[in-house]
Formats: C-alpha cells, sequence, structure tokens
C-alpha cells in the first residue's frame, strides 16, 4: 500500500474517559458492522484488565477504511490511561503521527490528559481533541469545550464531539483522522532502520515485537539485527 495512505495514530486520555470503547467503534465502523457489535473492550485482551475494566497494555490493530473510494490503512494503538502505565503511552507515541487526546465531557480535563498531551507535543505529533459521551444526561459539553479551549488552545470548530457508546460523531472522525494526520515519512530505498515499540511473548510462537519501519523495507522470512543486543 502506498504510504500516503496510511494513518499512524494513539488515542490518549484520562483513565475511564473511554478510549477503549472508542477502539471498539472504530472497529465497527471500518469493518462495515453494526454499532455495538464488536465485542466490548475488544483490545483489553488480560484478564485482569476484562476485570478491572481498564488498559494496562498498549495494544495495536490494523484497520482498514474506504474514504473517496481510495482504500486507507488507519494503525490504531489504545494506551492505558492509568497513570501508572504512562511509559506504554509514551512508546506507543514514538511510533505514531497523530494522536486522538479523548476527553470525558462528564469530568473535563483531567491530571492525566495533561500528561498525555505533553507526551503527544514532546514526539511531536499531531493531536486532534475529541470530547467524549456527549449522550450522557450528565455531559457539560459547553464547559467542557471552554476548558480545552482555554488550557489547551483548540478553539470550537476544532474539537470533535462524539459517543463512543452510541458511535455518534465517529465516522466524522475518521475522516478528519485521514485529512488532518500526516502519513508516515521514511525512503524504501534506504538502509533499514525500525522502532520496536512494543513486544509480547506468545506460548506457541515465542516472543512476538511491533515494529514501526521508519527507512527501508522488510520482506518475510528476513533476518535482522536489534542495535540494542547485536543479537539478530
Amino acid at each position: 500500500m502506498n504510504k500516503n495512505q496510511v494513518r499512524n495514530f494513539s488515542i490518549i486520555a484520562h483513565i475511564d474517559h473511554g478510549k477503549s470503547t472508542l477502539a471498539d467503534r472504530l472497529i465497527d465502523i471500518s469493518q462495515g458492522k453494526s454499532l455495538g457489535t464488536t465485542e466490548e473492550q475488544l483490545l483489553d485482551t488480560m484478564d485482569l484488565e476484562k476485570e478491572r475494566g481498564i488498559t494496562i497494555k498498549a495494544q495495536a490493530i490494523r484497520l482498514g477504511y474506504n474514504h473517496n473510494n481510495e482504500e486507507y490503512q488507519l494503525n490504531l494503538i489504545d494506551t492505558p490511561g492509568h497513570v501508572d502505565f504512562n511509559y506504554e503511552v509514551s512508546r506507543s507515541l514514538a511510533a505514531c503521527e497523530g494522536a486522538l487526546l479523548l476527553v470525558d465531557c462528564t469530568q473535563g480535563i483531567q491530571a492525566q490528559t495533561l500528561a498525555n498531551v505533553y507526551l503527544a507535543i514532546n514526539e511531536d505529533v499531531t493531536i486532534i481533541p475529541v470530547l467524549n459521551k456527549i449522550d450522557s444526561p450528565n455531559a457539560q459539553i459547553e464547559r467542557v469545550t471552554n476548558e480545552i479551549n482555554s488550557m489547551l488552545g483548540y478553539s470550537e470548530s476544532e474539537i470533535f464531539k462524539v459517543s463512543a457508546k452510541t458511535g455518534e460523531g465517529v465516522e466524522d472522525l475518521i475522516k478528519e483522522i485521514i485529512k488532518t494526520i500526516p502519513p508516515p515519512v521514511g525512503d524504501e530505498k534506504n538502509s533499514l532502520q525500525a522502532l520496536v515499540f512494543d513486544s509480547k511473548y506468545d506460548q506457541f510462537k515465542g516472543v512476538i515485537s511491533y515494529v514501526k519501519i521508519v527507512n527501508g523495507e522488510l520482506k518475510k522470512g528476513e533476518k535482522i539485527i536489534s542495535m540494542g543486543s547485536g543479537k539478530t
């Protein structure tokens, strides 16, 4: 696929502001499913995550979306919101060109919201502010919009208003991701350079690494050298 049709982005937010639910709706829409048919918190795969209803481990997924008769590849990383797992957010942002900054409009900007903004700014990623839970009877849309404007400097027209629960506004958000977040840069003809942003152990396959290729290309079956260990 042409890299100009690739978008790498994370969802960042304070804990319980709806990151994993928004990821579910993005999956629903990209796969053409009826809203809400995806398994709840699909990207939270650890037993403890499902038990506690929070994200502990960042998870990556590739989505396809057709926009103006062109097929786009959306690489999404859902990140934890709890301060104890802040390093997961930092590593995820390093592999992205953009981030959805999710704010719960029943609570407003919280401590981890600001911490994540600083991480995103440090990684120089494009930030799209998103107001979530607009369907809630406790929603304070105008107050939180003004809060985002005064504290983060985004105008009302730049703030997307969605309900991750019902799917309202989510498809427009996908179109904004394609429009606003830049595609990855790099040269396929250069020597291979890649960033390992995550890894996990599979009892059948062994260690599985998640990498973002910055330059060059990688083909199935090729061996690579880790610059950290010097091993293949």
